[in-house]
């Protein structure tokens, strides 16, 4: 199930610093389930954006506001 899978993914990134600096470097919600995807863990970007606010372990899921561009 994708929240399992994203719960486990959290869990694993607080304890390795390779791959928080990794995610806090990504762009997207997307990127960062790319990220995941190869570690073998299954969500989407928009399912790690439904779980902002909440947290697991010593992790926080953060949803960024980045303002787009304007024509």
């Amino acid at each position: 199930m994708a929240l399992d899978d994203l719960k486990k993914f959290l869990q694993k990134m607080q304890n390795d610093s390779a791959l928080k600096e990794e995610v806090l470097a990504s762009s997207t919600a997307d990127d960062v389930a790319q990220i995941a995807l190869t570690l073998g863990f299954e969500f989407s970007g928009d399912e790690l954006l439904r779980f902002s606010g909440k947290k697991v372990g010593r992790v926080t899921v953060k949803k960024n506001d980045v303002p787009g561009e304007y024509n």
